[in-house]
C-alpha cells in the first residue's frame, strides 16, 4: 500500500487487493510449516485449523493497522482523492444499473456514506476483508493439511 502511494496511485483503493491475496498464501504457508515441524506427528484438525486461523487474524490485524499508519502518515489529501475515486465507481454502479430500480432514498444514503466514509470504517472494512480472505483457504488447508 506504501508502494501504491509513493508512486502516485490510490493506496487505499482497489489495487490493494492484490497484497490481500497474499494473506490466503501466508495462511497455507503455516500449515504447512507446522506439519512439517510435527512430523512424524500428524498435527490434527483443531490444531492446523487453529494456527491457519490465528495466521488469518495477525494477519488482518496487521493490514488494518497499516491501513491506519498509511492514512494518518499521507494525510487528509490523499483520503479525500480515495473519496473521490469511490464515488466515481458508486456512480458509475448507479448508471450501469439504470434496469434494476433502487429507491432514490438509498441511492442518496450510498453517496452520504461514502462522504462520510473515516479512516476507522476503511480499517474495519480491510480487517473483514483479509480476514475473510485468510479463513477461506485456511479450513480447507487444514483438512487437507492435518494428515
Amino acid at each position: 500500500m506504501v508502494g501504491l502511494q509513493l508512486t502516485g496511485n490510490n493506496g487505499f483503493g482497489p489495487k490493494q487487493i492484490l497484497a490481500q491475496l497474499l494473506v490466503p498464501l501466508v495462511v497455507l504457508a503455516s500449515e504447512w510449516f507446522l506439519r512439517r515441524q510435527l512430523k512424524p506427528e500428524k498435527p490434527g484438525l483443531g490444531r492446523s485449523l487453529g494456527v491457519g486461523g490465528l495466521t488469518a487474524l495477525v494477519a488482518a490485524a496487521i493490514s488494518a493497522g497499516s491501513l491506519v499508519g498509511l492514512a494518518y502518515g499521507a494525510g487528509e489529501p490523499a483520503l479525500a482523492r480515495h473519496r473521490a475515486e469511490v464515488l466515481e465507481i458508486v456512480h458509475a454502479q448507479q448508471r450501469e444499473n439504470a434496469k434494476v430500480v433502487v429507491p432514490v432514498q438509498q441511492q442518496q444514503q450510498q453517496l452520504q456514506q461514502v462522504g462520510n466514509m473515516t479512516v476507522g470504517d476503511m480499517a474495519a472494512s480491510n480487517f473483514l476483508q483479509v480476514l475473510i480472505l485468510g479463513l477461506v483457504l485456511a479450513v480447507p488447508a487444514g483438512i487437507f493439511l492435518r494428515e
